[in-house]
């Protein structure tokens, strides 16, 4: 699967993969591979205040869905 909504979304932003990457405390070869674990993926999604449908091309609303605050994240961990 290619993830051109990533390679964009990235780009537009002028962030570099070795800046992604380092987000997601991940490789810069292991934010390149083909097959993204979900859990990436909902990470992306919060990065880029996107869904994870628009990401995989699933949709074309970029606008994210509500937050339920469900899924917690290393990054969105209390305290």
């Amino acid at each position: 699967m290619r993830y051109e909504r990533l390679h964009e979304m990235r780009e537009d932003r002028d962030f570099t993969q070795q800046q992604v990457a380092d987000y997601l405390k991940v490789s810069r070869s292991a934010y390149g591979i083909r097959s993204i674990p979900v859990e990436i993926l909902i990470e992306l999604a919060l990065f880029y205040q996107t869904s994870v449908d628009y990401l995989i091309g699933l949709t074309n609303r970029p606008s994210p869905y509500p937050y339920s605050g469900k899924f917690t994240t290393s990054k969105n961990k209390p305290g």
